[in-house]
């Protein structure tokens, strides 16, 4: 991103008139109001052009499959901001939204510039896909560091909602040479690390988003879109029926303090 003086002081994305309003290209309430989904209204806002039907297809089930991830952290500061704030949905919003970074939710972009990697490598050299999966998932065990797309706490035996998602992309025509290189890491994975490492689905969705013709640096977007519509219902579920207040008091029975005692505990101790 550039920061200071700026000399290019023009947006493509919408302007307006006293008679019309203009999205990319296209009258909002004539050719968009009533004749595009939303999800085409996305990629419309972002890419400039209007998807074909398999972009469409592979966007909604990416949103779809991330949409709910229960309880996370990002959830729970959602959750406990409206039980604070009652009136401040934007603020719960806001609150789970700024939670979602390189460990929750937010891996998507850093899988999908380590899938774009490999690609690069792989055209530019034109070593086998393999080779290149292989030195370089070994250079991330020999240096201790997580394999961004690979790997999941709980579907050891392999993240369901990535599989899912790579068949869409394959019956849609969609998956191309970032599902190839994400499909060669989980086949190797294991094999080179020693123990369980499937694709998860924070690597499904830039590996097929990639492929469908998403731009990487708009990648972090669509797990924010998705959660999106998490968040609502459970701001919605919390306006109704508060637990916010219940999980911030089980977080402060659940952790113990080991600081220094006052002086007039650290008498009764005496």
């Amino acid at each position: 991103m550039r920061i200071g003086k700026q000399d290019n002081a023009f947006s493509a994305i919408a302007t307006s008139d006293a008679d019309s309003i203009t999205v990319r290209g296209f009258d909002l309430c004539s050719e968009l109001i009533g004749v595009v989904d939303f999800v085409d209204h996305f990629w419309l806002l972002v890419t400039g052009e209007r998807p074909s039907a398999a972009q469409r297809t592979v966007t909604n089930a990416c949103l779809v499959s991330l949409a709910e991830h229960g309880l996370v952290p990002s959830v729970q500061a959602a959750r406990m901001t409206l039980a604070a704030a009652p009136e401040a949905w934007q603020g719960a919003m806001a609150a789970g939204l700024l939670g979602m970074g390189s460990v929750v939710a937010g891996s998507s972009e850093v899988a999908g510039r380590y899938l774009a990697e490999l690609v690069q490598e792989i055209e530019a050299s034109g070593a086998e896909p393999a080779a290149v999966c292989a030195r370089s998932l070994e250079a991330m065990k020999a240096s201790r560091r997580k394999v961004p797309g690979l790997g999941h706490p709980q579907h050891s035996g392999g993240d369901p909602r990535a599989h899912r998602l790579i068949a869409v992309a394959e019956e849609a025509g969609i998956a191309g040479r970032h599902v190839a290189v994400l499909k060669t890491l989980d086949a190797l994975g294991a094999g080179i690390f020693g123990r369980p490492l499937p694709m998860n689905v924070s690597g499904a969705i830039p590996a097929v988003m990639l492929d469908a013709g998403w731009p990487l640096e708009a990648m972090k977007g669509i797990p924010l879109l998705a959660r999106c519509a998490g968040l609502v219902a459970h701001l919605f579920e919390e306006a109704r029926r508060p637990i916010g207040f219940i999980m911030s008091h089980q977080a402060d029975q659940a952790i113990g303090y080991d600081g220094r005692p006052s002086s007039e505990t650290a008498g009764k101790a005496e």
